[in-house]
């Protein structure tokens, strides 16, 4: 990051929109966070992240909740946007989805392990299926106010690839588990927030672990989340030292 912001010159890349979600699942009297490390071939290669990726501005699911635009910070069709890749991302790198029967909108999709949904996730991620057409062909709707928005983060100005990244929380739908299948991981599993610190992560991620920490379960993450601001980025300013380090300021 040093020498990249040594060499920058001045003209930096627009950032791209994306979507990460940390799901969560209760435990004892506590809970854990499911991880991904992102195989060597990925952007990050071998550092742990969250299931997300890049927006898909062209597929904009109906949602529950209106306040999204508040939320996020930003339009209507930006924020729905965002909000279906969260959804859309998490079903395609664990496959899990957050969505509920049209005619019981109360409900969540729960046996989702079956070939035939396999090779609906494999082509929503083969971009040959949206996620409101798989949404219509099982007659479901969106379960986005199961999606709680935590923080949003902006690439410093001198990467070459940067993002502006929502970063939601979500329990884990009662019968439904995350499975590596994406092909995107080397390794994915649960830990817990103390135990997911000792792992290699971006700032970003490492940070998110760290606002987790003071909760002792997922139901006061979610309690929290209704008061975390989400629309308001942090942009993260490297410091250039004279020894030729670099200090790292996350504001």
């Amino acid at each position: 990051m040093a020498r990249r912001a040594r060499e920058f010159d001045g003209v930096a890349a627009p950032p791209r929109d994306a979507a990460t979600v940390v799901l969560l699942r209760p435990t004892g009297e506590t809970f854990q966070l499911y991880v991904l490390r992102r195989a060597a071939t990925m952007a990050f290669g071998g550092l742990y992240a969250f299931p997300g990726g890049g927006v898909d501005p062209d597929d904009r699911p109906a949602t529950i909740r209106t306040d999204w635009p508040a939320r996020l910070g930003v339009g209507e069709d930006r924020a729905h946007a965002v909000v279906g890749a969260a959804v859309r991302e998490l079903f395609e790198e664990t496959g899990v989805l957050l969505a509920g029967p049209v005619d019981h909108p109360e409900r969540v999709v729960s046996d989702i392990g079956t070939t035939a949904w396999e090779a609906d996730r494999a082509a929503v991620q083969a971009r040959e299926l949206t996620m409101t057409g798989l949404l219509r062909r099982h007659r479901l709707r969106l379960r986005d106010d199961l999606l709680f928005p935590w923080a949003r983060w902006i690439t410093p100005e001198f990467e070459p690839k940067r993002y502006d990244t929502w970063f939601f929380v979500s329990l884990l739908p009662q019968g439904q588990h995350p499975r590596d299948v994406s092909g995107e991981a080397t390794e994915a599993t649960w830990t817990d927030p103390a135990a997911a610190r000792e792992l290699a992560m971006l700032p970003p991620t490492r940070r998110t672990v760290d606002s987790l920490l003071p909760y002792g379960t997922a139901g006061d993450v979610v309690a929290a989340a209704s008061h975390r601001d989400a629309a308001t980025p942090v942009t993260p300013r490297l410091e250039l030292t004279d020894d030729g380090g670099a200090l790292l300021h996350l504001t």
